[in-house]
Formats: structure tokens, C-alpha cells, sequence
């Protein structure tokens, strides 16, 4: 098969397999390796507004860095309106930190959410824990405060059986 010059097969013992191992490739690769300074510009914006308003930036990525404007990406528009508050002081910080930023721009991206929640509902229990949550509803007494409990936990055998026998 002809591969262009510029790629680079890796066996299977070869592979990358740290982050320094995947920057190795990545610097290897002609087209690439010129993506690897706007990336590497990216992460560092990316943590000093992090670093700047850590209760408010958590969920929140930097866009794009171009020509003073910064554009960052908020999960909802609640957070984007409590962010929108602390640009002032986003941006001063980020002036002390030499970086040149004249206007922040805020766009509300709902997509991300949506993946992460599908993720945390697609997780699936160990068959140990599984059966350590059938000997805790076994264990409980049939009385009146433990009955919330036992339909939980009965809900919740219930829905990782399901899951296991698609």
C-alpha cells in the first residue's frame, strides 16, 4: 500500500504510550508538529483562566486566541451570565500574566453536557459489587425507615441486571 511520506506506521509493541509518546508522534508528523505550538498556547491560556477564577471555570474551555480576542466555551447560559461578571477581572489577570487580550467573547455550547451525562448513565457496577448490594438489601430489617433504602437499592440491582443482559 503507498502511504504518503509523511505517516508513520506504528506496530503494536511500538506505540505510544504516554503523553510524551503521543507529543513524539505528533512532532514526527509534518502537518501535525505545526499544530503542536497553537496547542501547546491553548493548554497554557487555558490554565491561567483556570487558575484566575477556579470556582467558575471548571467547566469551561478556551476556542480560540487570535489577534487579542478570546473566545471560551460555557457548558449553560446560568454560567455564562456568572462568568460574563468576572471578564473584567479575567482579563486583568490574564494581562498580568502577559498575555495580550483586548475582548472576551463567551459562546454557551449545550453539546457538551448532554456527552458527559450519557457517559455517567452508562456505567456499569462489578458483579462483586453487585453482589455486595444484594447482601445489604437482604440484610436490612423490613421496617418503615429502611424502606426508602430497599427500593433504591432494589431499583438500582434491577436497572445493572437489565443493563448486563443486552
Amino acid at each position: 500500500m503507498n502511504r504518503p511520506s509523511s505517516f508513520r506506521s506504528f506496530s503494536s509493541r511500538a506505540k505510544p504510550k504516554s503523553a510524551s509518546g503521543v507529543g513524539d508522534f505528533l512532532r514526527l508528523h509534518d502537518k501535525l508538529a505545526a499544530l503542536l505550538p497553537a496547542v501547546a498556547r491553548l493548554n497554557a491560556l487555558q490554565k491561567d483562566c483556570s487558575d484566575l477564577l477556579p470556582n467558575l471555570f471548571g467547566p469551561c474551555m478556551v476556542l480560540h486566541y487570535d489577534a487579542g480576542q478570546l473566545v471560551l466555551a460555557t457548558p449553560n447560559a446560568a454560567l455564562a451570565t456568572k462568568l460574563k461578571q468576572q471578564l473584567p477581572k479575567l482579563q486583568d489577570g490574564l494581562s498580568q500574566r502577559g498575555w495580550q487580550v483586548n475582548a472576551i467573547r463567551l459562546k454557551v455550547q449545550l453539546g457538551k453536557i448532554a456527552e458527559k451525562s450519557r457517559t455517567l448513565k452508562d456505567l456499569e457496577l462489578p458483579g462483586q459489587a453487585l453482589s455486595a448490594f444484594e447482601e445489604l438489601r437482604g440484610s436490612l430489617d423490613d421496617s418503615p425507615t429502611n424502606a426508602a433504602l430497599r427500593t433504591a437499592v432494589e431499583n438500582m440491582l434491577q436497572r445493572h441486571r437489565r443493563g448486563r443482559r443486552d
